[in-house]
């Protein structure tokens, strides 16, 4: 199998039809394009999302907490705590894990939750860190819980902020020295900074506010992917324009140097958002009043209509997505 997400037709054919007992309390179930389950314990509804930090080498502990937090809000919940389960391979020294341990606690901060739990073992067998994360977040019921499933045709589909943030972000860390031959240092050192800007909780509360019927967390697969997945959840077609995809120059001139596609490389710190045409105004106003960077994208269309990229005068399919970009840049490397 190929490095990275599996494909939607393998989870299809061998996860998700493997539930073990149904549950009355799971409202959100596991199923493809979904950030978060939702379970309704007689209260709040609880949030909870599990994600592992694979693509990324450096400030695993930063970019995990962040990245299940992005889950848990994408789900229309409000993080509150999350478990980091870290195994070490036998050449980690203490430094290397105080380092993670202090990352994650800086970004436990910034979002506002507390690190709860987990565990932590040094495992032969491996060569590099894995941090397994279990975000848990709470909703109010009724009000707050959205998912990928949520879309309609007629609605308007968003996107905040750009395609490949996460992706350029390390790109232009890990492959510096690659990229210093082929682009400008100022830009290298842009592309680095996006890395800031992964968390997606701030836009989604204002989303959820102005009454949003869906939304994604652009993870592997990027914006393709995620209309993808948000499409087949919701079975509803798309016409998406590319031109109205936001892609930062930073974004554009390292995918171009390296012969990859924005718009499938791992996009952490977008939100895809698909909204009703009488609450889009309000989402703007508000994107507008908090500085949150945003572009309407396209509609969601009846699912006979098929899932269509416009290219000018040019129409595409939007398909299963595969391996992220980030994924076959590294085998091309070897790493």
């Amino acid at each position: 199998m190929k490095a990275g997400k599996l494909p939607p037709h393998l989870l299809r054919d061998v996860i998700l039809n493997k539930h073990g007992q149904k549950r009355t309390e799971v409202i959100v179930p596991a199923a493809l394009g979904e950030d978060s389950a939702v379970v309704d314990l007689q209260g709040d509804y609880l949030v909870i999302s599990s994600d592992p930090i694979t693509g990324a080498a450096n400030d695993i502990g930063w970019f995990g907490v962040h990245i299940s937090c992005n889950d848990i809000a994408a789900g229309g919940g409000e993080p509150l705590g999350i478990l980091l389960t870290i195994l070490l391979p036998l050449t980690a020294s203490e430094a290397d894990l105080d380092k993670l341990m202090t990352d994650a606690h800086r970004a436990a901060k910034e979002v506002g939750i507390e690190i709860i739990g987990g565990h932590t073992e040094v495992t032969p067998g491996i060569n590099q860190t894995i941090l397994m994360t279990t975000a848990i977040g709470r909703a109010k019921k009724e009000k707050d819980i959205v998912s990928s499933a949520g879309l309609q045709p007629g609605d308007f589909l968003l996107l905040t902020k750009g395609a490949g943030l996460e992706g350029t972000a390390i790109l232009a860390s890990e492959y510096e020295d690659e990229l210093k031959d082929l682009v400008n240092l100022d830009v290298i050192l842009r592309a680095k900074a996006f890395s800031k800007e992964i968390s997606i909780v701030p836009e989604a509360r204002l989303a959820i506010r102005a009454g949003a019927k869906a939304l994604h967390d652009v993870t592997e697969g990027g914006v393709l992917g995620a209309l993808y997945e948000m499409a087949e959840a919701s079975s509803v077609g798309l016409a998406i324009e590319e031109e109205k995809i936001m892609i930062r120059k930073e974004t554009k001139l390292i995918c171009s140097s390296l012969d990859i596609s924005p718009l499938k490389l791992i996009s952490s710190g977008a939100l895809l958002i698909g909204i009703a045409k009488e609450n889009l105004s309000i989402l703007e106003n508000l994107f507008d009043e908090n500085d949150i960077p945003y572009s309407i994208i396209g509609q969601a269309m009846p699912r006979q209509k098929g899932l269509n990229l416009i290219r000018g005068y040019s129409i595409s399919e939007i398909d299963e997505p595969e391996s992220d970009e980030l994924w076959r840049l590294k085998e091309r490397f070897g790493l």
